[in-house]
């Protein structure tokens, strides 16, 4: 309970926390993993909805569980509700979302304008990607733009933080407290590269990574022995990707048709031997992050259930991640309720009330 307390605005819980020494945002995600602390993230997949109702019923999965929710950008180059809407619904709220900017759908105009767009709405967290190409997606006829990748993204943005400018030149009169972040694949080839590849990025401005799904343990750690290596734990937060697979069946699908994704024999067989192969794979999950979190170096999880959301809160819980810390949780507030009443009596009794007589009421 304290924990939570000291990560929200006395003032309102969408407002961004008062600034912290050695600290470039005003979010709890860079609190959390400055303090020391095990972070867990996780994904808001997207609804192909206008309804926020959608959006929020999707975040209150994550309540109490998670220390930031990334906003998925268009991943695999399929078109849902953009990242910047729905990270303006989940500020309003309180919630801390990491918004995912994928350069193949914008120019750098754009994308430097949705970076000051964000972080106007509270946004602190910005994941930097390069994004799939429009032939992964349903609409391969778009037309791809990728003026920037992630590393010049992530330069963009430090650019405009640190330096109060535009890649023009031009001034901002208030530049944006970001913390920045990028994505990692330990388990792509080339494998030796990989490790070299984070310290570009950390170079270009990455504070903090996600990595892709980790079904190999020991490849991830032999991945962290490098990067330790070379010092790059001292310099940015490493979160390791983990995930359950829904069953065998799948997991074949994922490693034959997903790329980068490296899924090894074993796991497969070991859902195949499974009575109950979502049990097992959701039980593989916590198994890998019981592992992963005790290497040198990692300082949290990143939580990809994609359609099967309702399980994180299980895996975090019963991994025991969390040591008995728990993240901020939106609590019902009095007004929140209040106004529901209201509202409620308005659309089904007829009350003819004003606007005006309706805010004296409420206060």
């Amino acid at each position: 309970m304290i924990g939570r307390q000291r990560d929200e605005n006395p003032a309102g819980i969408h407002l961004p926390l008062e600034p912290l020494p050695g600290h470039t945002s005003r979010g709890r995600l860079e609190r959390v993993l400055r303090r020391g602390e095990f972070a867990v993230t996780t994904e808001l997949n997207p609804p192909d909805s206008a309804d926020p109702e959608d959006v929020y019923n999707r975040a209150k999965i994550f309540d109490g569980w998670v220390d930031a929710i990334n906003a998925v950008d268009a991943s695999g180059a399929n078109c849902h509700m953009s990242s910047v809407g729905i990270c303006a619904l989940l500020t309003r709220m309180g919630y801390a979302p990491i918004m995912q900017i994928a350069c193949r759908d914008r120019n750098r105009i754009a994308i430097q304008g949705d970076v000051l767009g964000g972080a106007a709405m509270g946004v602190a967290n910005m994941l930097c990607l390069t994004g799939d190409g429009v032939q992964a997606g349903d609409q391969p006829g778009a037309k791809p733009v990728f003026d920037l990748d992630c590393m010049s993204l992530l330069e963009t943005c430090r650019i405009m933080r640190d330096n109060g400018k535009f890649l023009s030149g031009r001034k901002l009169t208030t530049p944006p407290q970001l913390f920045l972040g990028a994505a990692i694949n330990p388990f792509a080839p080339p494998i030796d590269f990989r490790p070299h590849r984070l310290g570009k990025k950390i170079a270009a401005g990455a504070q903090f990574v996600q990595s892709q799904y980790c079904f190999d343990v020991p490849m991830f750690r032999t991945y962290m022995q490098k990067v330790r290596d070379l010092g790059f734990t001292e310099k940015c937060f490493i979160l390791c990707g983990v995930g359950p697979l829904a069953s065998a069946k799948t997991a074949k699908w994922i490693r034959s048709n997903v790329p980068g994704i490296h899924i090894p024999d074993a796991i497969i067989t070991r859902l195949e031997g499974a009575q109950d192969q979502k049990k097992e794979g959701k039980q593989l999950c916590i198994d890998i992050i019981n592992e992963v979190k005790e290497i040198s170096g990692v300082s949290g999880v990143h939580v990809m259930a994609y359609r099967q959301e309702e399980y994180v809160a299980e895996i975090v819980d019963e991994s025991g991640v969390l040591k008995g810390r728990q993240p901020w949780k939106r609590e019902i507030r009095r007004d929140d309720q209040m106004v529901a009443d209201r509202l409620d009596r308005i659309l089904h009794d007829d009350i003819t009330e004003t606007q005006v007589d309706m805010v004296k009421t409420a206060h």
